[in-house]
């Protein structure tokens, strides 16, 4: 059976948090902890082992960032399938993380469309060739990556262009931008190129507009379950209702970061999930006491 068929759709593709201990290195018995809380409790349709930035692999030395990946796949045990991010500037080290994933038994790779290292967007004859380069040394199927300043800003028609090169299969899109969103959903998505998933705050349009889903951390991909399940009932006003706490939280605390605002969060949620990686701060005092304030009065904290 196909990985398309396997996947719970519409839903998420969640990013488990990366805990770590006092000396900075990976804090596995909590990494269990947040990958079971993802999976079972957060309804994940499929797991993302060191994919996106809110991870906090980039910290991380070569062989650290593999172990990561192996020890995600060791914990999901199986319950959802596991895309690995590969992301990596140079084409020949995608390769290379690419081939482990698979002797791993991941389902899926990730890939982030690159800004050029050496300076200036790439061009689009060059990130062609990139993407080829990496799809010809694997059997797994892509996701196509693409989140402005950690990579490149591609248009509209070269995304489109990207989606539809042989084994890019699904398309993770960070704009938050509806015009873009729905365009996109229409060129990719419902033109049969790759499934097409948003970022949290697109959610709940992106299904009415026929997207598959979204890649997010938990504990946000909870309220994500919840307006699956809304919607599936045919209930829109819940589905709308819990789709605005999505709207305030994590965006009134992001000048801390997006891994700091999910880690302060899970951890009021008694999921441990540690601070983030130094130096960047983690919310303290008022600020801290007012996220917390507000998650008591989201469905989060409902039974």
């Amino acid at each position: 059976m196909s990985l398309n068929a396997d996947l719970r759709l519409p839903g998420s593709i969640v990013a488990p948090l990366t805990p770590f201990t006092e000396d900075l290195s990976v804090d596995y018995d909590a990494l269990k902890g947040i990958i079971d809380y993802s999976v079972e409790t957060c309804g994940a349709a499929m797991i993302i082992a060191a994919g996106v930035e809110a991870q906090e692999y980039q910290y991380l030395d070569y062989a650290a960032r593999k172990e990561l990946v192996d020890k995600t796949i060791e914990f999901v045990d199986g319950r959802r399938p596991v895309v690995v991010g590969v992301s990596h500037p140079s084409f020949r080290t995608a390769v290379e993380l690419a081939h482990h994933a698979a002797d791993k038994g991941a389902q899926a790779v990730q890939l982030l469309a690159p800004n050029r290292p050496t300076g200036g967007p790439p061009k689009m004859s060059e990130l062609v060739r990139y993407y080829q380069s990496v799809l010809a040394e694997t059997d797994l199927p892509m996701m196509l990556y693409l989140n402005a300043g950690p990579g490149t800003d591609l248009s509209v028609p070269a995304t489109v262009e990207l989606a539809q090169l042989p084994g890019i299969d699904f398309v993770k899109e960070s704009s938050r931008d509806l015009a873009r969103v729905s365009r996109l959903i229409a060129e990719i998505e419902t033109a049969g190129h790759a499934r097409y998933f948003t970022t949290m705050q697109m959610y709940l349009p992106t299904l009415l507009l026929g997207g598959s889903g979204v890649t997010l951390p938990p504990p946000a991909a909870l309220l994500i379950r919840k307006i699956t399940e809304a919607l599936q009932r045919g209930d829109v006003d819940e589905a709308a209702r819990i789709q605005r706490q999505v709207a305030v939280w994590p965006a009134r605390w992001m000048p801390f970061g997006l891994a700091a605002v999910m880690k302060a969060s899970l951890n009021h949620l008694g999921v441990k999930a540690g601070l983030p990686y130094p130096p960047y701060e983690p919310l303290t005092g008022e600020a801290l006491t007012a996220l917390q304030a507000y998650l008591d009065t989201t469905d989060l904290t409902a039974p």
